[in-house]
C-alpha cells in the first residue's frame, strides 16, 4: 500500500436536485444549465406540485427547485410540504418578474432561494450552489424588481431599512452584505479571514437585530438600506 498522498482522491460530491416546473421545456433547459456546471446531479423531474412533493421525499435532493405556478398543487404549497417533511432539502423557487407578490408567502414558506427563470446561467448555477450550501440566494434582478415594485412605501421602507441596519456594528454590516450578495457561511469565513463558528454567530446575531427569519429576508434588508448595488 502506498503512501497516503499517493492514494486517489473521491470525487467531490455533486449538488442532487429536484427539479419542478409544468413545463417541459423549461426543465430541459434548466437541467442542461445544471449539467453543464458539472457539480450538479437532477435526480427527480416533477410536472406539478404534488408530483414534486411525492419525488421530494422520495429523494431528499439537496435542493428542491420549484416553479411557483403549476398544476394540482403550486409551487408556494409545495414548498410549504417539502419544507415541514423533507428539512434536509432546501427549497428555491423559479420566478418570473410578474410573480414578484409571491415572494413574500415564499419567504413565510421557507424558500431561501429565488431564481430567475430567464437569467443568467451562472447566476442560476451559483443560486443553486449557495441555497445547497446553507446560504439565501435572492437573484439581484428579482430583488430590484420586488423591491420596485412593493409600492408607493419604498421612500419608508428605504428609511426603516437603514435604521435598523444602523444598530449593527460595522462588522455585522460586512456580514449582511456579504449574506445579500448569496454567499454561505463558509464563502464569508474566508472572505473575512474567521472561523465558521464565529460567522454562524454573527449572522444568528443580525438576524436577531434586524427581527428576520431568515438570511432572504436579511438580503432584502440590505437591498433596501443600500448596501448592496
Amino acid at each position: 500500500m502506498g503512501p497516503l498522498s499517493d492514494a486517489p482522491h473521491a470525487p467531490p460530491r455533486r449538488i442532487r436536485v429536484l427539479l419542478a416546473d409544468d413545463e417541459a421545456m423549461i426543465r430541459a433547459g434548466v437541467g442542461a444549465i445544471l449539467a453543464a456546471g458539472g457539480d450538479f446531479e437532477v435526480v427527480a423531474e416533477a410536472g406539478d406540485g404534488r408530483e414534486a412533493l411525492a419525488l421530494a421525499q422520495a429523494h431528499r435532493p439537496d435542493v428542491a427547485l420549484l416553479d411557483i405556478r403549476m398544476p394540482r398543487l403550486d409551487g408556494l404549497a409545495a414548498a410549504e410540504e417539502i419544507t415541514a417533511t423533507v428539512p434536509g432539502t432546501a427549497v428555491a423557487m423559479l420566478t418570473t418578474f410578474s410573480e414578484d407578490a409571491y415572494v413574500a408567502r415564499a419567504l413565510g414558506g421557507g424558500a431561501t432561494g429565488f431564481l430567475l427563470k430567464s437569467g443568467d446561467p451562472h447566476e442560476l448555477m451559483a443560486g443553486v450552489r449557495a441555497v445547497a450550501g446553507g446560504a439565501a440566494f435572492l437573484s439581484p434582478k428579482v430583488a430590484r424588481h420586488v423591491i420596485d415594485g412593493l409600492g408607493g412605501g419604498r421612500l419608508a421602507r428605504e428609511t426603516s431599512a437603514r435604521q435598523r441596519v444602523a444598530k449593527l456594528t460595522p462588522r455585522e454590516r460586512e456580514v449582511l452584505g456579504l449574506v445579500g450578495a448569496g454567499l454561505s457561511n463558509p464563502e464569508i469565513a474566508g472572505r473575512l479571514h474567521l472561523v465558521e463558528g464565529t460567522v454562524k454567530a454573527y449572522v444568528s446575531a443580525v438576524l436577531d437585530r434586524l427581527e428576520v427569519k431568515n438570511r432572504v429576508q436579511a438580503a432584502i434588508v440590505a437591498y433596501e438600506a443600500g448596501l448592496l448595488t
